[in-house]
């Protein structure tokens, strides 16, 4: 099954967190073959835009580093995802960033795997891996 982070599941990962161990062990999954791990540009932007706001430009850096070897494929937002994310925004009360992760799941049929009470508002349509 495809697994799609939100920006908090790779933070938590990052920042060792709790729930860390749960997005640690989908990416070992990843390297074995038995899971993709996937997250929006728009999901990684934003991670991006924290680290850089709270810690700097070397920071940031270091983080594109650490998230080139990860076994994590990054998936341009195009059309048909924003026009998904978007019909999700429409009828739920979430961050439009979360809403693309909420899209790409869908899209795929994969899980959204978070620990923004958020994504309660998309439980009965698309399924949630919660860390917490």
């Amino acid at each position: 099954m495809i697994k799609v982070l939100d920006s908090y599941a790779l933070l938590a990962f990052l920042d060792r967190e709790p729930g860390h161990e749960i997005v640690e062990a989908l990416f070992l999954e990843a390297v074995e073959s038995q899971t993709q791990v996937m997250m929006t540009t728009v999901n990684y932007g934003e991670v991006y835009y924290i680290v850089l706001r709270e810690l700097g430009q070397s920071k940031a850096q270091e983080l594109e580093q650490v998230v080139s070897k990860l076994p994590l494929k990054v998936v341009d937002a195009d059309w048909v995802l924003a026009r998904l994310a978007a019909r999700i925004k429409a009828r739920k009360k979430m961050a439009y960033a979360d809403c693309f992760a909420a899209a790409l799941a869908k899209q795929h049929r994969g899980e959204v795997v978070t620990g923004d009470p958020e994504f309660k508002e998309i439980e009965e349509d698309i399924k949630v891996r919660w860390l917490r």
